[in-house]
């Protein structure tokens, strides 16, 4: 399974980032292009740790079971998937390539960081391995949903 710790894997994802522009469309979902470059850098912050928040109660109950059944297999993320509420972006408007660079940098940091415990407010601890093929099918999920 693909993992975003693998330097040709990271070099791809940000080719399909660089493709983005402020004329991108989404393929299904209510996010504009800003909105969606927004959410992945609010993202990778959590993943990367940068941010923290406190765990939510719903995933204190499924989040194990949800994190297993979507790194179960090499199948994409399914669409319409719901978002962690401090990763909800309501601005409608915002400068697309500064964001899309500060994303650019942010998976960068996979490759520079040696962590190897993680914490997410859905799904809790995650182990490298997980957090490297989640933050994998994140990226890649939401560059299908525009196209890339």
């Amino acid at each position: 399974m693909k993992t975003i710790f693998d330097k040709e894997t990271r070099d791809g994802l940000i080719s399909r980032i660089n493709l983005l522009d402020e004329n991108s469309k989404p393929q299904w979902g209510k996010m504009n292009v800003y909105q969606m470059l927004k959410h992945c850098t609010l993202s990778e912050e959590m993943y990367l740790g940068i941010k923290t928040y406190k765990r939510t109660f719903i995933g204190r109950l499924f989040g194990k079971v949800a994190l297993n059944g979507m790194l179960r297999d090499d199948s994409p993320l399914g669409k319409n998937a719901p978002t962690v509420p401090h990763c909800k972006v309501t601005e409608q408007n915002g400068d697309v390539a500064a964001q899309k660079k500060q994303w650019i940098e942010l998976v960068e940091e996979y490759g520079k960081t040696s962590k190897t415990d993680f914490e997410h407010s859905f799904f809790g601890k995650m182990t490298r391995k997980q957090m490297g093929q989640l933050a994998y099918k994140h990226v890649d999920h939401h560059l299908r949903q525009f196209s890339n």
